[in-house]
């Protein structure tokens, strides 16, 4: 759902790619490998081609990892996920490894993606794109009634996709109620997931998404949140990445998505902040629940959230060989987790995948797979450090662009976040402030002054420097 959009000019973000060390081509050697790669015939595995799989992404998307079939089964569901199959295309030891290996991901920016890999497999070969036959890795996940877990398969197939749906189409049939038969149990699967998830302690932020979009020759700046389908097809994603949790973990050897358990301070601070804020918190409600029932669009709620994001510090990649981590688990997900369902823009989800495929079977884990692991997780940290920078930096660009000829003129902003109160540490002449969110145009920056948290305010613009990527407010 999109709540808001404002047009900005022209952006150059050639800037932000030569800041980052950003690669703008394959070495020929791994661009070879992916060409050949992508010309080869699909690997000889179970035909699952009969499965009208259809995929459900952003509309602009063409690196699609996951297709899926929902069904009816005696006594629940049967969930159907395939996953692009990159190790099938990816030579262990090869030119193309290597080179991911130093990308790590995909990074997106407004102009254009930096590939995890060479746009022959991520948008050709190996993407799930519909009306052509690819190779896939296929989870089979049985659940009940009340959407648990009882049986998960696993297998290599060829798969293919049916049709190519995406977020804001998928939306509108389902609030018709015409939503295509392999999804048509989306809805009332994914609730079942959530509820579930929110049980056993789960957080989810329904914080609105940021993002740059191109429009004609200049660039929209749009501020959105998830709609409900969108939460539903994550919930697919995460009961696919617990599933091969409780694999890995089984077999005593995996790479898991952590993050500590919300420490109870901190907790006991966040329902400090509850009432003050007019958010309601009955006793024995999880935090999870207390955020599901918010609309974040709202200042009050929106700054609730915000205080809340404090619960998520510490995600991590963890690898394992014969003794199991000491704290297996994810606590937003409240529960063991995995990353294998976005292979084609992470590179651990690829040996993690493999991990799980070697275990199900009965095999050892291919030496390439397993020594791999422990080298994942310092990498994974690297490159999520600079996606994270390159998707603030193009914000915070087009933000400067956006306000550039706006300084001196003021805004109606609420009041998300405020400056911890001084102490002995202070710095002298420690001027107070916080984080403000406009709501037109949809930006968000430092504000100086004092602010009161959750409380709409009207603050004055004083500094949009496009160069620094630089934003300032004060109050008014």
């Amino acid at each position: 759902m999109v709540i808001r959009r404002v047009l900005a000019p022209r952006i150059d973000f050639g800037a932000l790619r030569r800041e980052l060390g950003l690669p703008d081509s394959f070495p020929a050697a791994a661009q070879r490998e992916a060409d050949e790669a992508a010309d080869a015939p699909p690997p000889a595995v179970a035909d699952r081609t009969n499965i009208p799989f259809v995929t459900v992404d952003p509309a602009a998307s063409r690196d699609l990892d996951q297709a899926m079939h929902l069904s009816a089964r005696p006594g629940g569901y049967r969930v159907r996920y395939a996953i692009a199959d990159v190790a099938a295309h990816v030579r262990p030891g090869g030119p193309l490894e290597e080179e991911t290996w130093r990308r790590g991901q995909t990074v997106y920016l407004p102009d254009g993606n930096v590939p995890l890999h060479p746009h022959a497999l991520s948008e050709g070969a190996a993407s799930l794109l519909p009306d052509v036959d690819r190779a896939a890795v296929l989870w089979t996940i049985d659940l009940d009634t009340d959407g648990a877990t009882v049986a998960v398969g696993l297998e290599r197939a060829l798969v293919r996709s049916r049709a190519k749906l995406d977020y804001s189409g998928v939306q509108v049939a389902a609030d018709a109620g015409r939503l295509p038969e392999p999804i048509a149990l989306l809805p009332e699967i994914g609730a079942l997931l959530t509820a579930r998830g929110l049980r056993r302690g789960a957080v989810n932020l329904p914080l609105p998404e940021q993002d740059v979009e191109p429009d004609g020759d200049g660039w929209r700046l749009v501020l959105r949140g998830p709609g409900p389908m969108e939460d539903h097809n994550a919930q697919i994603s995460l009961l696919t990445g617990m599933a091969a949790a409780d694999i890995m973990l089984a077999g005593r050897i995996g790479l898991l998505r952590t993050m500590p358990a919300p420490k109870p301070e901190a907790v006991a601070r966040l329902r400090a902040a509850a009432a003050p804020l007019g958010v309601h918190w009955p006793d024995g409600v999880r935090v999870g629940e207390v955020l599901a029932g918010l609309d974040a669009s709202q200042p009050r709620a929106a700054a609730f959230v915000d205080q809340a994001a404090e619960l998520m510090r510490g995600a991590a990649y963890t690898a394992f060989d014969g003794e199991l981590p000491e704290q297996p688990e994810h606590g937003g997900v409240a529960a063991a987790y995995a990353h294998v369902t976005a292979p084609l823009r992470r590179l651990a989800d690829r040996y993690a995948t493999e991990v799980c495929l070697a275990l199900h079977e009965g095999r050892e884990v291919p030496e390439w797979a397993r020594t791999a692991l422990p080298r994942l997780p310092e990498v994974m940290a690297s490159t999520d450090r600079t996606a994270g920078t390159a998707t603030r930096g193009a914000i915070e660009l087009a933000e400067a662009v956006l306000l550039e000829h706006r300084v001196g003129e003021t805004f109606s902003a609420a009041v998300l976040d405020v400056d911890a109160p001084p102490n002995s540490q202070s710095k002298p002449g420690r001027v107070p402030g916080g984080t403000v969110a406009l709501d037109d145009p949809p930006v968000r920056a430092r504000c100086t002054g004092e602010l009161p948290l959750g409380e709409r305010v009207t603050v004055r613009l004083v500094t949009a420097d496009p160069v620094g990527r630089k934003i300032l407010f004060e109050r008014a």
